[in-house]
């Protein structure tokens, strides 16, 4: 069964975001199953549904994304899909 995860992007609109936040994913062997990404006057949002189905340690993800929230003045955060669904509902 797949797993899917809710990974959201959020900062000041600079070169190299959309690169360096998928490169993390690919060195983790991670598909991108659907993105969508737009930029609001200076600042820069992406949101984009991953299969998660092989990751053993989400936490540890997190950490590469830690790394990159520093280097880039990001917020990157990655919640399972049924736990993101589950604080959004109405």
């Amino acid at each position: 069964m797949q797993k899917r995860a809710v990974v959201s992007v959020v900062g000041k609109d600079q070169i190299g975001i959309i690169s360096k936040v998928t490169n993390v994913l690919a060195d983790n062997h991670m598909n991108i199953l659907d993105i969508s990404q737009t930029i609001l006057q200076d600042f820069f949002t992406m949101m984009m549904l991953v299969d998660v189905t092989e990751l053993n340690d989400l936490e540890e993800l997190q950490q590469q994304f830690e790394a990159l929230e520093n280097e880039l003045s990001l917020k990157i955060s990655i919640q399972l899909e049924d736990i993101f669904q589950a604080m959004h509902r109405v």
